[in-house]
């Protein structure tokens, strides 16, 4: 690994933040391959992040910084990487929190992390009806649909977006992975889901599952 790209690694595990656009600009200027920067320098990066979450060694705050580090450089280079490379990304997923449910952190890095996982990565924000889920889902041609809720009043909606997609034909097509404090395994299944994570780690590699990654 070049020695900038080992700079920008390691600045998206440390959460080097502010520093970051200014190093990935000096990688691009200097000529660094941009698709390099991304599988070597931010997804290898949050890779190890992913693991350090999974032993212990940092925590939801610090993740969050790694991926929010992540998403400034992974800006700064899209518009240097190849459409075929943008093309070629591991799945197109659809991501929200529930309606009547205003919560978004936990969301927030969920697609963070699976944007740092090389997936295109579609947030519809807040406050989703089952139809804000299907409309976008078709708009973009998802794969997956992640649903969010922070509370036990609004998890029925997630229910009622599984149903709409059978509805709509769908369910066989998109698959549907559920979250949130509330949320279980068993609750998913319940409903049916395809599959449910406990946290962000755990929800990029449900998905990479899901994809058959």
């Amino acid at each position: 690994m070049a020695d900038l790209i080992k700079e920008i690694h390691d600045m998206v595990v440390e959460y080097k933040k502010d520093a970051i656009a200014e190093k990935v600009d000096k990688a691009i200027n200097e000529g660094k391959d941009a698709e390099s920067i991304l599988n070597d320098g931010l997804i290898a990066a949050m890779d190890v992040v992913g693991e350090k979450y999974s032993t212990g060694e940092v925590f939801i705050p610090e993740m969050l910084a790694s991926a929010k580090t992540m998403k400034i450089a992974l800006e700064k280079i899209k518009p240097h990487l190849q459409k075929d490379v943008v093309a070629s990304n591991k799945g197109v997923v659809v991501i929200g929190t529930v309606k009547d449910d205003i919560h978004d952190i936990g969301k927030n890095l969920v697609a963070m992390m699976l944007e740092g996982a090389g997936f295109e990565v579609h947030d519809i924000g807040i406050d989703n009806s089952p139809e804000n889920f299907i409309s976008k889902a078709k708009e973009v041609n998802a794969q997956i649909l992640g649903l969010s809720a922070l509370l036990t009043t609004t998890m029925p909606m997630m229910k009622e977006t599984v149903e709409a997609l059978k509805d709509e034909g769908l369910y066989e097509k998109i698959h549907v992975i559920v979250g949130g404090a509330p949320v279980s395994q068993q609750y998913a299944d319940e409903i049916g889901a395809r599959g449910y994570a406990a946290d962000a780690v755990v929800a990029v590699e449900k998905i990479k599952n899901l994809m058959d990654y």
